[in-house]
């Protein structure tokens, strides 16, 4: 029988919960699921709408995912009879190992873009029938594409010393501040001046340019990439009837 153990960390040197986790695949991955869901971290979540819904510490899909992994790909053989799979919750992360660590010609910056060579292809299809599983290479684009989708930071690989091991962290990826991009003033005065539609010759000879193809390329242009300016006649930019209004 396969073992699979749970403990629930403080700050790693002490454990206030586990269990030991034994019976078929299916059994294992279930209780396990189950016994995270008991010790994770849940939070309610009030919409826009006033819609109340619960957010757990991590995306229970991503979580099974990487569960559904390990039982699939540990070692089975003779060597690693008394080293089961641990998950390890901690207050800041979740820690997934499992004997054996990657199988065949695949590299850890390959998962989830290549088909992998599979250690145990019986179990993998067995699973793929008794689960609704897909015996391919969608589970860590899943747990990826989950954790981003939760504001979390990414999923960290990692396979060494006959052990492969995921952490998925729990703190949210640092939001880049926004930045305030302040017009340079003859641009500013531009905009100001087109609260009104005005033509480009009417813009040079207010910004006292000779030249209104010039201040077309310098300005007008970059103005309306920007969306600080729009053209009245947007489907003939060139046309002899084109003016320029402030958004």
């Amino acid at each position: 029988m396969e073992q699979l153990w749970v403990n629930w960390g403080k700050m790693g040197e002490r454990f206030i919960d586990n269990q030991r986790i034994e019976g078929t695949l299916s059994q294992m991955l279930e209780g396990t699921l189950a016994f995270i869901r008991r010790n994770i971290r849940n939070a309610t979540v009030v919409d826009e709408d006033g819609r109340r819904a619960d957010k757990s510490e991590y995306p229970m899909v991503a979580v099974r995912e990487i569960i559904l992994n390990a039982l699939i790909h540990r070692d089975y053989s003779i060597h690693t009879d008394h080293s089961p799979i641990r998950v390890v919750l901690y207050r800041d992360r979740m820690e997934v190992e499992n004997p054996g660590g990657l199988y065949g010609r695949i590299t850890i910056n390959d998962l989830g873009k290549v088909a992998a060579d599979t250690r145990n292809p019986f179990i993998a299809g067995g699973l793929e029938v008794m689960l609704g599983t897909e015996n391919r290479f969608s589970g860590i684009p899943t747990v990826r594409s989950e954790m981003e989708r939760a504001g979390l930071k990414p999923a960290v690989f990692e396979s060494r010393h006959g052990v492969f091991k995921v952490t998925l962290y729990n703190d949210p990826v640092e939001k880049v501040p926004e930045t305030i991009y302040v017009l340079p003033d003859p641009m500013r005065r531009i905009v100001e001046f087109c609260r009104e539609p005005r033509s480009r010759i009417e813009i040079a000879e207010y910004m006292g340019i000779e030249t209104p193809a010039y201040v077309v390329r310098k300005y007008l242009r970059p103005l309306v990439e920007m969306g600080k300016l729009r053209l009245t006649v947007p489907d003939a930019p060139k046309s002899k009837r084109q003016k320029y209004v402030s958004v």
